[in-house]
């Protein structure tokens, strides 16, 4: 009897201590470890941390995916490129505080890289599904060693960075999986590309894919449709520091998630619907034809609804008229003084030109920008940077403008430079004085054509 009492203690315990082994938990601390049978859960169960295999794959990665729903959605994997092929696979922090994935027991399969050592270092999973190695002795909990969010893998989800870190030449850039069984990055990107005016470039390999149009304030330039959202928030900072750009969710219970598909070659939104328990597309670029980089050529302008949906800007004409051949681009009908005497024409609704080569002043307003662009004889277009609160400060092109696009709603006014002989050419200064000369001209051409045409006649009646 004392056997069997001592034998039911024994398993009870048993069973209590394996309970506080395998308890759910959000850390990991420099005395344990993670293997296959163990995750980490954040604190309020949204996301979940462990080992996966991908689709019909059997290799085994280290993710992140939502704790909640009940479809495996990973958000973020570990070890892209180095797979493990067995149950072996074990995450820890070494004795110099590095977060390493062990393989075998004996080879690293990632590491974390870190060159700071700390002997108090803890991996946490955050509620933000942030997986982040702080020092546990710093008080300040938002100082990290390091974190997965500097590390995306296809997808960008609330709170996440995309852009650049200025001040260590750091970059966040999203890569698609190379298909549904393999996490590895594909050559389908997307990222800010760093240049005086920023934009979120889609990439295949190095050739442009889709232009997000730069930031105006209340969102980019090529998608009017996402600037009010009721929904979420959208964030873009740039500044000497940082170039990146960010959403919220307004609501906590609003889960959505940006993902790169290879397959579609397409950057979808998705949302979760809790009623269907399923992912909802809510949108996806490209939309259409349109959204295709530069489509159309220089001076061209894409429209969705036309036929071809490729059209030439007023005051310009096909290349190639002989061949119809509209992705070529397009041509003035008149050239450029490259003077003040030139003028510009108001269009409205577009996704403004590839702003590569522009160049951006937040203090001048648009009449200044507009005497600015006239001295410089490579400016083209010129606009508002900010259209926010009425617009402010401005931004200018150089060279030939490419890769706009025509809204039936929303859009932003472009003013691009043409001949002052140009009808329609909006100059105040220099249109029209230049109407009238001309206009004086032609009454005094025709007034002297008159008077020949009225001596001839009296000659011949002279001479009858």
């Amino acid at each position: 009897m004392d056997v069997l009492c001592l034998s039911f203690i024994s398993f009870k315990l048993l069973l209590f201590f394996s309970g506080l082994c395998y308890a759910t938990t959000d850390t990991i601390r420099s005395s344990q470890s993670l293997s296959e049978r163990r995750t980490l859960v954040s604190k309020d169960q949204t996301f979940e941390l462990g080992f996966f295999s991908p689709g019909s794959s059997k290799n085994r990665y280290l993710g992140i995916w939502y704790k909640k729903i009940p479809v495996q959605t990973v958000v973020w994997v570990a070890n892209r490129l180095n797979p493990i092929n067995d149950s072996s696979g074990m995450l820890m922090i070494n004795r110099t505080g590095n977060l390493v994935l062990m393989s075998q027991s004996t080879s690293i399969v990632w590491s974390a890289n870190l060159t700071k050592v700390s002997s108090s270092a803890v991996v946490q999973l955050l509620d933000s599904g942030n997986l982040v190695l702080r020092d546990e002795q710093d008080g300040n909990l938002g100082t990290y060693l390091w974190q997965s969010f500097d590390y995306p893998s296809d997808t960008l989800i609330a709170e996440m960075k995309l852009g650049w870190d200025l001040k260590t030449g750091f970059e966040r850039r999203i890569s698609a999986w190379r298909s549904p069984d393999n996490p590895s990055p594909g050559d389908f990107t997307w990222g800010i590309e760093l240049q005086e005016n920023p934009e979120i470039i889609m990439r295949k390999g190095s050739t442009k894919f889709y232009r997000s149009g730069p930031w105006n304030g209340l969102g980019f330039s090529g998608s009017p449709e996402l600037r009010l959202n009721p929904i979420f928030k959208y964030k873009f900072v740039s500044n000497e520091e940082e170039v990146y750009y960010m959403f919220n969710a307004t609501n906590k219970s609003a889960i959505s998630r940006i993902v790169m598909n290879e397959t579609s070659n397409a950057l979808e939104r998705f949302v979760w619907n809790e009623e269907n328990q399923s992912w909802k597309l809510y949108a996806s670029v490209p939309r259409d034809r349109c959204d295709n980089y530069n489509l159309c050529g220089s001076y061209g302008i894409c429209i969705p609804s036309a036929l071809p949906i490729c059209q030439c800007l007023e005051g310009f004409k096909s290349k190639s008229l002989e061949s119809m051949d509209w992705y070529q681009g397009c041509i003035r009908n008149k050239p450029l003084n490259y003077s003040k005497a030139d003028g510009f024409i108001k269009f409205d609704g577009l996704k403004v030109p590839d702003a590569t080569h522009s160049s951006v002043n937040r203090s001048m307003n648009l009449k200044e920008c507009r005497e600015k662009c006239l001295e410089n004889s490579s400016c083209m277009a010129y606009t508002n940077s900010d259209i926010s609160g009425g617009g402010s400060g401005w931004t200018m092109w150089f060279g030939d403008l490419m890769d706009m696009k025509q809204f039936p709603a929303g859009g932003q006014d472009l003013y691009i430079r043409m001949s002052a002989s140009e009808k329609g050419a909006n100059d105040e200064h220099k249109n029209i004085p230049i109407i009238v000369f001309t206009t004086i001209a032609a009454v005094a051409a025709v007034a002297v054509l008159l008077l020949i045409v009225g001596f001839i006649l009296s000659m011949l009646l002279l001479n009858n």
